[in-house]
């Protein structure tokens, strides 16, 4: 069993993201893992749906939640589906498998209140990393960009005349984003900062790390958090939470539902 051609298919075909692409290959490892382990399978043409049940059962005893199984399941469907299309496997294994039912979780969300007071109110130091820091935590908030998409700006893709910016989404979808003249601002003053620091050009990424590194998923994530916690006691206080928030207050300010979803990515 190897996953590589299927992976392959996924970045350059359905131009999967590289941490999707990743939880994929996770996945996959570690059923295989244990379909080795416990079945002795060799080949996927031996897989068979009880083989599947079992590890769903075993990665609940193990205490896996439902909507991670659930996952799991979907790397899986995606996975052999793939191989009965390219005639590998005579037969699909996940037809006779059932997803455990998972109960609605609402979205987490931050109060508008408590945003404005991160920005009014919070000290962000000086230097470079403080200046980047608030640059990153207004703009996830005020644009509703996922994570993957700000890391992957660069100043190119900013338009501060027009108060807009392109955003490369999944499947390497673009869309436009308009943002307010006071963030023009902020960011005219960003670029100035990171000028003066790395001396960056215009397609150079918009944020680096202190060493002047492109920054990583991780490090957005802790510093997100790191800003949230000092104004809100939600349980999840990710950069993910930032995008919630940000369409949830448009919605209550009574912005149009279908405006939103475009303004997202949602197709």
């Amino acid at each position: 069993m190897d996953s590589t051609v299927f992976l392959k298919y996924l970045e350059l075909e359905k131009r999967f993201s590289t941490h999707t692409i990743i939880a994929y290959k996770g996945d996959l490892d570690q059923f295989f893992a244990y379909i080795q382990e416990i079945y002795s399978l060799t080949s996927d043409e031996e897989v068979r749906h009880f083989h599947i049940r079992a590890w769903v059962v075993e990665l609940m005893q193990n205490k896996i939640s439902a909507r991670s199984v659930n996952r799991k399941l979907s790397t899986l469907k995606t996975y052999f589906r793939f191989l009965k299309k390219r005639k590998a496997i005579t037969g699909n294994p996940m037809l006779k498998v059932i997803a455990p039912k998972v109960g609605k979780r609402l979205p987490v969300v931050v109060k508008e209140v408590e945003l404005k007071a991160l920005f009014d109110q919070i000290n962000f130091g000086e230097g470079y990393e403080a200046v980047r820091d608030e640059m990153i935590m207004e703009l996830l908030y005020a644009t509703g960009m996922r994570r993957s998409e700000l890391i992957q700006l660069t100043p190119n893709h900013i338009d501060n005349y027009n108060h807009q910016v392109k955003v490369l989404g999944k499947g390497n979808k673009e869309r436009l984003i308009p943002f307010a003249k006071p963030l023009a601002d902020r960011l005219a003053n960003y670029l100035a900062v990171r000028e003066d620091e790395f001396g960056a050009g215009m397609d150079a990424p918009l944020f680096f790390t202190k060493k002047g590194k492109k920054l990583y998923p991780k490090l957005v994530y802790n510093l997100v958090k790191k800003y949230l916690s000092q104004i809100t006691t939600v349980e999840q206080r990710s950069p993910h939470v930032l995008r919630h928030s940000f369409a949830t207050h448009l919605s209550e300010n009574g912005a149009d539902l279908n405006a939103i979803k475009e303004l997202l990515g949602h197709s």
